[in-house]
């Protein structure tokens, strides 16, 4: 097996589809308040910041992008404080699946949906 060098490979971005991109980038930036990186509403296309990686919104513009709406993206986000961040975001409109929930492996999770109903997991 080849060994590739440390800093060969770097997460640039973890794409999400939207069919509705301005609701999207409004629930991104306000209700979670990521910061907003770039933003092309013509080609559908914005990137925010994820401590070092960005999360990207795309907008579904075919039947391939569309099927990958409304399910379990596999996105861990890490926060400080779960629970101060569920107890927040609650407050602002976010929908959980359920609260912030002990794993057997010492982390905690908590499962929020978009508006699209994209499942981001947080943990903390």
């Amino acid at each position: 097996m080849v060994q590739a060098p440390d800093n060969r490979y770097r997460l640039y971005a973890v794409r999400v589809f939207v069919r509705d991109f301005d609701a999207a980038i409004d629930f991104y930036t306000n209700a979670l308040g990521m910061r907003q990186l770039f933003c092309d509403r013509e080609i559908g296309w914005a990137e925010l910041d994820a401590g070092g990686a960005r999360l990207a919104l795309e907008r579904a513009t075919d039947d391939e992008g569309r099927a990958l709406i409304g399910r379990f993206v596999g996105v861990s986000l890490q926060v400080d404080d779960i629970d101060d961040t569920y107890r927040e975001l609650t407050r602002r409109g976010v929908d959980f699946d359920e609260p912030p929930q002990r794993q057997s492996w010492g982390g905690t999770l908590a499962h929020l949906r978009d508006p699209e109903g994209n499942v981001i997991t947080l943990l903390g």
